[in-house]
Protein backbone atom coordinates (compact mmCIF):
# COMPACT_ATOMS: atom_id res chain seq x y z
CA UNK A 1 0.00 0.00 0.00
CA UNK A 2 1.27 3.87 0.68
CA UNK A 3 4.31 4.07 2.77
CA UNK A 4 2.78 7.42 4.18
CA UNK A 5 5.23 9.39 1.88
CA UNK A 6 3.26 12.41 0.22
CA UNK A 7 3.57 12.33 -3.50
CA UNK A 8 2.24 15.44 -4.66
CA UNK A 9 3.84 17.75 -6.58
CA UNK A 10 3.24 20.54 -4.47
CA UNK A 11 2.78 21.01 -0.82
CA UNK A 12 -0.87 22.15 0.30
CA UNK A 13 -1.96 24.17 3.02
CA UNK A 14 -4.67 24.04 5.61
CA UNK A 15 -7.22 26.88 5.26
CA UNK A 16 -8.08 27.95 8.69
CA UNK A 17 -11.57 29.48 8.52
CA UNK A 18 -13.51 29.79 5.03
CA UNK A 19 -12.83 29.67 1.48
CA UNK A 20 -15.59 29.65 -0.98
CA UNK A 21 -15.32 28.56 -4.65
CA UNK A 22 -17.53 27.14 -7.63
CA UNK A 23 -17.61 23.77 -9.78
CA UNK A 24 -18.88 23.50 -13.04
CA UNK A 25 -20.78 20.65 -13.74
CA UNK A 26 -22.15 19.62 -16.99
CA UNK A 27 -26.12 18.17 -16.94
CA UNK A 28 -28.52 17.81 -19.33
CA UNK A 29 -30.23 20.17 -20.76
CA UNK A 30 -33.14 20.73 -24.30
CA UNK A 31 -31.95 22.52 -27.39
CA UNK A 32 -35.27 24.03 -27.83
CA UNK A 33 -34.19 26.39 -30.84
CA UNK A 34 -30.72 27.00 -32.35
CA UNK A 35 -29.12 29.69 -34.61
CA UNK A 36 -25.72 31.13 -35.59
CA UNK A 37 -25.89 33.37 -32.68
CA UNK A 38 -27.18 31.44 -29.65
CA UNK A 39 -29.98 29.34 -28.57
CA UNK A 40 -33.13 28.34 -26.62
CA UNK A 41 -32.37 26.06 -23.50
CA UNK A 42 -34.47 24.06 -21.17
CA UNK A 43 -32.94 22.62 -17.99
CA UNK A 44 -34.65 21.71 -14.22
CA UNK A 45 -32.46 24.48 -12.67
CA UNK A 46 -32.32 27.97 -13.21
CA UNK A 47 -29.68 29.93 -15.01
CA UNK A 48 -28.58 33.33 -13.66
CA UNK A 49 -28.60 36.42 -15.69
CA UNK A 50 -25.42 37.46 -17.46
CA UNK A 51 -23.42 34.25 -16.24
CA UNK A 52 -20.95 32.82 -18.76
CA UNK A 53 -21.01 29.07 -19.56
CA UNK A 54 -19.47 26.10 -21.21
CA UNK A 55 -22.21 24.37 -23.04
CA UNK A 56 -21.65 21.00 -25.00
CA UNK A 57 -24.18 21.05 -27.60
CA UNK A 58 -24.62 17.27 -29.97
CA UNK A 59 -25.52 18.56 -33.01
CA UNK A 60 -26.11 15.66 -35.53
CA UNK A 61 -23.03 13.47 -35.53
CA UNK A 62 -20.69 16.22 -34.25
CA UNK A 63 -19.85 17.15 -30.57
CA UNK A 64 -18.82 20.72 -29.52
CA UNK A 65 -18.36 23.19 -26.18
CA UNK A 66 -19.29 26.95 -27.17
CA UNK A 67 -18.57 29.31 -24.25
CA UNK A 68 -22.85 31.39 -23.69
CA UNK A 69 -23.53 34.38 -21.85
CA UNK A 70 -27.46 33.97 -20.44
CA UNK A 71 -29.53 36.65 -22.08
CA UNK A 72 -32.94 35.47 -20.01
CA UNK A 73 -34.17 32.85 -17.86
CA UNK A 74 -37.82 32.44 -16.87
CA UNK A 75 -40.11 28.90 -15.64
CA UNK A 76 -41.68 27.39 -18.28
CA UNK A 77 -43.87 24.83 -16.92
CA UNK A 78 -44.29 23.14 -13.09
CA UNK A 79 -44.89 19.54 -13.71
CA UNK A 80 -45.27 17.23 -10.87
CA UNK A 81 -41.65 16.08 -11.30
CA UNK A 82 -40.41 19.70 -10.57
CA UNK A 83 -40.04 23.20 -12.60
CA UNK A 84 -38.25 23.70 -15.53
CA UNK A 85 -36.57 26.75 -16.95
CA UNK A 86 -36.32 28.07 -20.47
CA UNK A 87 -32.97 30.33 -20.76
CA UNK A 88 -31.42 32.07 -23.68
CA UNK A 89 -28.17 31.79 -24.66
CA UNK A 90 -25.68 34.26 -26.20
CA UNK A 91 -22.41 31.96 -28.01
CA UNK A 92 -19.40 34.64 -26.94
CA UNK A 93 -16.82 34.45 -30.05
CA UNK A 94 -17.16 30.83 -30.72
CA UNK A 95 -14.08 29.79 -32.48
CA UNK A 96 -14.32 29.52 -36.54
CA UNK A 97 -13.85 25.44 -35.81
CA UNK A 98 -17.47 25.75 -33.85
CA UNK A 99 -19.14 28.61 -35.43
CA UNK A 100 -18.30 26.10 -38.74
CA UNK A 101 -20.55 23.20 -37.50
CA UNK A 102 -23.30 24.85 -35.94
CA UNK A 103 -23.71 26.48 -39.42
CA UNK A 104 -23.36 22.95 -41.09
CA UNK A 105 -26.08 21.76 -38.43
CA UNK A 106 -28.97 24.24 -39.26
CA UNK A 107 -27.81 23.97 -43.11
CA UNK A 108 -28.54 20.26 -42.55
CA UNK A 109 -32.05 20.84 -40.98
CA UNK A 110 -32.82 23.22 -43.13
CA UNK A 111 -32.31 21.35 -46.45
CA UNK A 112 -33.71 18.51 -44.84
CA UNK A 113 -36.96 20.02 -44.33
CA UNK A 114 -36.47 21.57 -47.87
CA UNK A 115 -36.58 18.04 -49.02
CA UNK A 116 -39.43 16.57 -51.36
Amino acid sequence: MSDGADKRDSERILILGELHGEVMVFQPMAIKDISRGGAQVETTFPLHLDSLHDFRLTLGDRSIVVKGRVSYCSISDVEQEGVLYRSGIEFIDPPERVAGVITDFIDAVLNGRRAP
